[in-house]
């Protein structure tokens, strides 16, 4: 039982797979287990759950938490996303590169997200539901977000008027967060 790990990209991003047990009655799954994560060197204690639910075409980030650095296991729950990861570790040699990941109800698949990723996701979905747990306590003064839209990164999210809040709008570039003292926190 438990998860299946099926790629990892830009040295620490994860994607799993769950064993899923379907009959008539419905399913039955594990989404999470510490004797996997321990043995695979990653954490096994998570300080906070978060459950989102966002309409079609909503793009939420690309969000992160600095201090302290906030690893992240997302999942969704309900409806479909297209979720990206973008590497921001200051000394990393993927630094600015992206991912993206289908993610669905359906498929049910889990993606591991270590400190130092800018978080983001679209709404695939006429609803969507994302649930994920987080390896620190969240904090306002040491969070921050990178522009959905940044040019030097490139993301192709298929979608030209999303749904954005004032936050994700207005959010700094790239190469402003690394002109920061800050971001020398996420230098792994």
């Amino acid at each position: 039982m438990g998860l299946i790990k099926i790629s990892e990209h830009l040295n620490g991003v994860i994607l799993f797979k769950p064993q899923i047990f379907q009959d008539e009655r419905g399913f039955f799954m594990e989404s999470w287990r510490s004797d996997q994560f321990a043995e695979w060197g990653l954490p096994t204690v998570f300080l906070q759950d978060n459950h989102s639910s966002s309409v079609k075409g909503v793009i939420r980030g690309l969000h992160f938490q600095y201090d302290p650095p906030m690893g992240k296991l997302i999942r969704v729950t309900s409806g479909s996303a297209f979720v990206v990861e973008v590497d921001i570790r200051h000394n990393s040699p993927t630094l600015g590169q992206w991912v993206g990941f289908d993610l669905s109800a359906e498929n049910k698949h889990i993606i591991w997200v270590p400190p130092g990723f800018a978080n983001g996701f679209l709404s695939t979905s006429d609803n969507c539901e994302m649930q994920y747990k987080c390896t620190a306590l969240w904090n306002k003064s040491g969070e921050s977000s990178i522009n959905w839209n940044d040019p030097k990164i490139g993301i192709d999210w298929n979608i030209e008027q999303p749904i954005l809040s004032d936050k994700d709008q207005n959010a700094q570039f790239l190469d402003k967060w690394l002109s920061q003292e800050a971001s020398k926190i996420l230098s792994f």
